[in-house]
């Protein structure tokens, strides 16, 4: 069960003591009697110079609220600046109030707070997960179905309705539906008139989907090795018959390189085949290999051959990067800048 809800006042003393800690020497909080739209709170510098915040107290902030409470439509003056203060702020709602420029503030110890006069920076990091959320199953994008549902709406340029997207991914319109559902409230999407996505934000819903179902949860990885290295690697696979595509630093390095590939990464349908096919012996070290076994064919749907030789599509490698190991994370977040900036090249 949820803890009782948390009163305005209690938590604006709460803040103002968690924000009092974070200050450097020398610095005060304090705040103030309301104003008619909204509680203040004053930061003093030791030299004197002040700055004014007006608090947005909030017992909960979903992502899909982070717009209005920027243009202020709900209570929050417009043209304040602002300081949210909340028991619990997700991931993703702390994103979309830094891209807004407004700080914030909860009392698991996430905090962010910017001022140019006097000059101020403030950023902790505390809990990633609600310590008091309802005890009901987890809202996530893991599964078959939720991660052909999140590829299509990343990969559509024109975004489908409910049924065709039900369609596209071989899922029931209810589900999609609820997945919708789930988006719209981390505002990762919005939805028009009749309920449908428009507006995907889809590198935000990569980055989501990476981050609820890694590359580990999706398939199961043998590691294996190439013994004359990635460069012979390519060309056997340039002459394989079996089903599979190349993911990983190998496929990100044709489009967005950073450094020489040290692994390959390849889907495949039947890894004990494609070992044997490829003469990789499976090792406990040392590997340079991972072959992932796909559960579905999600993997070799838009793949694209490349000099003979077969990539997944660069939003499904783009995840597998994200979560893979050593520099993958760093060569997935230059994959989705490429992605960005062609969007032509891959969007459909």
């Amino acid at each position: 069960m949820r803890n009782m809800t948390i009163s305005s006042n209690r938590l604006i003393r709460e803040s103002l003591r968690e924000l009092q800690q974070r200050l450097p020497q020398g610095w005060t909080a304090s705040d103030a009697a309301p104003t008619q739209a909204a509680p203040v709170l004053t930061v003093t510098a030791p030299d004197l110079r002040a700055s004014v915040l007006t608090l947005c107290v909030r017992t909960s902030l979903e992502p899909r609220g982070v717009r209005a409470l920027v243009e202020g439509v709900d209570g929050a003056p417009a043209d304040a600046r602002l300081l949210v203060v909340a028991p619990y702020l997700s991931a993703r709602t702390r994103e979309l109030l830094r891209e807004a420029e407004v700080g914030y503030l909860d009392l698991t110890g996430n905090a962010r707070l910017t001022l140019s006069d006097p000059g101020l920076y403030i950023n902790t990091h505390g809990a990633e997960e609600d310590p008091n959320r309802d005890e009901r199953p987890a809202r996530s994008l893991r599964g078959v179905k939720a991660g052909r549902i999140a590829l299509a709406l990343i990969e559509n340029l024109i975004t489908p309705g409910v049924r065709e997207l039900a369609a596209l991914t071989a899922t029931d319109p209810g589900y999609v539906s609820r997945v919708i559902s789930l988006l719209e409230t981390e505002a990762l999407l919005r939805r028009g008139g009749k309920g449908s996505a428009t507006e995907v934000a889809w590198p935000a819903l990569l980055r989501r989907w990476a981050q609820d179902a890694p590359l580990a949860s999706r398939g199961a990885i043998g590691t294996y090795l190439a013994p004359r290295g990635l460069g012979a690697l390519q060309q056997q696979l340039s002459s394989f018959e079996g089903t599979y595509a190349v993911t990983g630093s190998m496929a990100a390095d044709a489009l967005a390189p950073l450094a020489s590939p040290r692994l390959a990464t390849i889907w495949v349908s039947d890894a004990a085949a494609a070992s044997l096919a490829l003469s990789l012996p499976q090792v406990d070290s040392g590997a340079n290999v991972l072959l992932v076994e796909a559960p579905d064919g999600t993997p070799f749907e838009r793949r694209v051959a490349r000099d003979g030789v077969w990539h997944a599509n660069p939003a499904l490698v783009a995840a597998d990067l994200l979560t893979s190991p050593g520099r993958g994370p760093q060569e997935g977040e230059a994959l989705i800048t490429w992605m960005m900036r062609n969007e032509a090249a891959w969007r459909r």
